[in-house]
């Protein structure tokens, strides 16, 4: 005998939930990009002072201006964004990020290409570098982004620093009816679900 059982009448079931935590490379703070921003731009200088200085000292180049700016201004300005974005687009970090263990990375997984570069290291950095309020905000943006992370649509991570990442599940599928079904003596109570597929 099989008697249908409205399935208003019934509790609810009771719905799973399973947290599983995953692990995400840890993105660099504020202070960890400002040490590998200061020790690139010591090696920037540096390889500034062994070429550019004394090319320009050996040839007498000093004293040229280009738009009453010194010629060795622009060159020294082309060394230093080009440094940038040859290290960022071939090893996908500077010196600086080399020594304290960093990189950057594209918000979407892809290898970095050389737009992506160009906006992030020579546009993205002018910006930053010309108003020095906006490389502050690193400390207070969701990841650490600046303003050249947002315009390349990057972010700078740690190569071996991992922070977890909770991922909660929702299992089971409350039922859409209820049948129970009684044997003739009662001796054995059978309940089968039909779930929605």
């Amino acid at each position: 005998m099989a008697e249908a059982i409205d399935v208003g009448t019934l509790p609810p079931e009771p719905m799973q939930i399973k947290k599983e935590m995953d692990y995400q490379l840890k993105t660099a703070g504020f202070w960890t990009r400002f040490w590998a921003y200061l020790i690139d731009l010591i090696v920037v200088f540096s390889i500034s002072a062994i070429t550019v200085k004394p090319l320009f000292f050996f040839t007498g180049w000093e004293n040229i201006e280009i738009s009453h700016i010194p010629l060795y201004g622009y060159m020294t300005s082309l060394l230093f964004y080009a440094y940038f974005v040859v290290m960022t687009k071939i090893w996908g970090q500077t010196v600086g990020k080399m020594v304290l263990g960093i990189r950057v990375v594209s918000d979407n997984g892809k290898p970095l290409s050389w737009a992506t570069v160009f906006f992030r290291e020579w546009i993205g950095r002018f910006i930053s570098v010309t108003i020095d309020i906006l490389y502050i905000l690193v400390a207070f943006t969701p990841n650490h982004k600046a303003i050249h992370d947002y315009i390349a649509d990057t972010k700078v991570i740690h190569e071996r620093t991992f922070e977890p990442k909770a991922k909660i599940l929702e299992a089971g599928v409350q039922p859409k009816q209820k049948t129970v079904d009684l044997d003739e003596n009662n001796r054995e109570d059978t309940i089968t679900n039909d779930r929605e597929s």
